[in-house]
């Protein structure tokens, strides 16, 4: 089994939250699971290489070892719909995206919360640390949160997801500034996008997301098919793909940075 969270503290108030592009499954999960699960198809894939670029930022990085299906770190702990009304998986999925299932032995509710102590806790415990600390160091915390899915997936939405899917929850998990300096600085990269669409910021947006505190969260949702050879095993990364992208993303994690470091400066 993987670790439950790992962490990479560093100098600026840049945070990046991985929750999803752990493969990592504790004997029992694996052993409830069947064989569709056991291959966690809906990883959030190569997120640590994928964001390599960002070293220039020195950013904090709280990144999860364990597997989505295990228990979902973006999801109200609570078991809240993030969604009301629309497809989605719940805080320990019942079934891939597409909906297919996923357990021989579905977890029981008693089983659901040593989850929630044991692999769900962890991970937020670390995420608010570091959020805490860099907003002690430089007056703000600019909150990053990075995901990837694949970009057909009918349950979940028509058609073809746009590659850079930025969310705020609807604009209230940062401050207007620094949502509309990341949104022009996306508008001028060659990729299809949205602002506040399908993902709005799932719980960690929301939860985290204080403006009021100088905690500011993004979430970017971005298809896979901008950095994978294929959305399909082996999930393999594309370096010559995923250069454009990367490039993107700097120039988007720039903008809402300068943003944030700007607001911060004002006299309040």
């Amino acid at each position: 089994m993987t670790g439950i969270v790992s962490v990479a503290r560093g100098a600026s108030p840049l945070v990046l939250s991985m929750p999803h592009p752990g493969t990592g499954l504790p004997d029992a999960v694996a052993a409830a699971l069947n064989a569709r699960g056991r291959q966690v198809e809906d990883t959030d894939w190569h997120m640590r290489q994928l964001y390599g670029f960002t070293e220039r930022f020195q950013p904090t990085i709280v990144e999860a070892g364990l597997s989505r299906y295990v228990i979902d770190l973006n999801r109200d702990p609570s078991g809240v719909s993030l969604y009301p009304g629309q497809a989605t998986t719940e805080l320990v999925p019942g079934t891939t995206f597409d909906g297919a299932p996923i357990w021989e032995t579905a977890p029981d509710e008693a089983e659901i919360e040593r989850r929630r102590k044991a692999y769900f806790q962890p991970y937020h415990a670390a995420l608010a640390t570091e959020i805490e600390h860099a907003r002690s160091q430089h007056g703000f915390c600019l909150l990053w949160d990075c995901h990837s899915i694949k970009s057909v997936i009918p349950r979940l939405f028509p058609g073809t997801l746009p590659t850079l899917n930025l969310g705020t929850n609807s604009g209230t998990s940062a401050a207007p500034s620094i949502e509309d300096a990341a949104v022009a600085a996306m508008a001028g990269t060659p990729f299809t996008q949205i602002s506040n669409g399908r993902f709005k910021g799932g719980w960690i947006t929301r939860h985290y997301g204080q403006p009021n505190r100088h905690v500011y969260a993004l979430q970017m949702e971005i298809a896979l098919s901008a950095y994978l050879a294929d959305e399909a095993p082996p999930w393999t990364f594309d370096a010559a793909k995923a250069a454009s992208l990367q490039a993107a993303l700097s120039t988007i994690i720039e903008a809402a940075l300068g943003a944030a470091t700007k607001l911060a400066r004002k006299p309040s």
